[in-house]
C-alpha cells in the first residue's frame, strides 16, 4: 500500500461496531488515509460507497454481510472508480468464499484490503418489474427464482442469527414445498425464445455456497459469462436424485474428500450465457445476493464482464 493511499471503510452497524474494526486494521493502515462510512436501513451501501468515492477513496472496504458487498460492487460498478475489498461479517459470505477472503478473521480480511492485489471479477445485472416500478440490481453470486429465492424467504431469522447457514437446511424442507413446477419462456442470448417449465431457475457467475456445495460448479467470476441452471425435479425420487447430487456429491462428500465433481441430476440443466430473458406464467419471488426483491413475472438478466477489481 503506498503512503497516502485513501481506503473507505464502508461497515454495516448491525454486523459489527468500528471500534471492533479499528482494533482489527493491519500495521499497513498508518500508512493510508482510512475514511469511515456507516450503512443505514434506507442505504444498505450505494449512498455510503458514493460518499466515498466523492472523498477520493481509492480501495472501497464492504465491511458486512452478502447485501453490503452486493450494495457497495453495485455503485462500484458503476464508474470504476476505485477496487473493492471484503470483509465477511454475514451468514452466507458467498463472494468471500469464492474468492477465498478469509471468514471469521476480520484481521485477516482487512490485510488483504489494504495490501493485497486486485482481479476483476463480472457482475450480473437483472431488471424486473415489482409492484409496478422497474427494479435494476447488480449482483456478485447469484439471482433467480425456485428453491434458491423460497429459501431466503422461509428461513426463520432467530434461528439464522443462532445458527448461522444452517437455518437454510432448516428452510429446505418448506422451500421445497413451495417450489412449485411453472411455465417459463426463456430466450438466451438474443435468440428466439424457448418453452420449458421448472420449478428452479437461477443465473450465477460464482458457484459455490455454504458448505462447499458446488450448486454451479464450472461458474468462474472471471470468465466473461454466466451460469444457468433450471430445475425440474417432482416427486420425492426426483427431488431426493437432485439433493443427492447437488448437497452430497458435489457438496459434502467433495469437500471432504477432495473428489472430482460428480455429473449432476437429470432434472438439472446447465447453460453458459451472456444475456437471458426470462417470462413466467406465474408470478415467483425474485432474489439477489441472498435479497428478496419481490414477486415478478419475468426479469431480464445481462452480464457486466470485469465490472470490478476485487482485492
Amino acid at each position: 500500500m503506498m503512503a497516502g493511499s485513501r481506503i473507505a471503510i464502508v461497515w454495516n452497524p448491525s454486523k459489527t461496531s468500528r471500534e471492533d474494526l479499528e482494533g482489527a486494521l493491519p500495521a499497513s493502515a498508518a500508512d493510508a488515509e482510512v475514511m469511515w462510512f456507516e450503512t443505514s436501513p434506507d442505504d444498505p451501501g450505494q449512498g455510503a460507497t458514493s460518499d466515498a468515492l466523492a472523498a477520493g477513496a481509492e480501495v472501497v472496504v464492504a465491511a458486512g454481510g452478502d447485501g453490503t458487498v452486493r450494495a457497495v460492487a453495485e455503485r462500484l460498478a458503476q464508474d470504476d472508480a476505485a477496487e473493492l475489498a471484503i470483509v465477511p461479517l454475514g451468514t452466507g459470505n458467498l463472494l468471500a468464499r469464492n474468492l477465498g477472503v478469509p471468514l471469521g478473521d476480520p484481521g485477516g480480511a482487512l490485510t488483504r484490503a489494504f495490501e493485497g492485489r486486485s482481479r476483476a471479477i463480472d457482475l450480473g445485472w437483472v431488471t424486473t418489474d415489482v409492484n409496478d416500478a422497474e427494479v435494476r440490481r447488480a449482483f456478485a453470486v447469484i439471482a433467480g427464482i425456485g428453491i434458491d429465492a423460497h429459501m431466503i424467504v422461509e428461513t426463520d431469522d432467530d434461528l439464522k442469527s443462532k445458527v448461522g447457514w444452517l437455518a437454510y437446511v432448516e428452510s429446505l424442507g418448506r422451500a421445497l414445498s413451495s417450489s412449485e413446477v411453472v411455465d417459463i419462456e426463456i430466450a438466451v442470448d438474443g435468440a428466439a425464445p424457448e418453452r420449458t417449465e421448472a420449478h428452479t431457475l437461477l443465473v450465477g457467475n460464482c458457484g459455490t455456497l455454504q458448505g462447499g456445495v458446488a450448486l454451479l460448479p464450472d461458474a468462474d467470476p472471471s470468465d466473461g459469462e454466466l451460469d444457468l441452471l433450471l430445475l425440474s425435479a417432482e416427486g420425492i425420487g426426483q427431488w431426493l436424485d437432485t439433493v443427492r447430487s447437488f448437497v452430497w456429491d458435489n457438496g459434502i462428500r467433495r469437500f471432504f474428500t477432495g473428489r472430482e465433481r460428480a455429473e449432476s441430476a437429470d432434472t438439472a440443466t446447465h447453460a453458459r450465457v451472456g444475456s437471458v430473458s426470462v417470462v413466467l406464467s406465474e408470478p415467483r419471488a425474485l432474489e439477489v445476493d441472498g435479497d428478496e426483491l419481490g414477486e415478478t413475472s419475468g426479469f431480464t438478466i445481462e452480464i457486466q464482464p470485469g465490472a470490478v477489481r476485487v482485492r
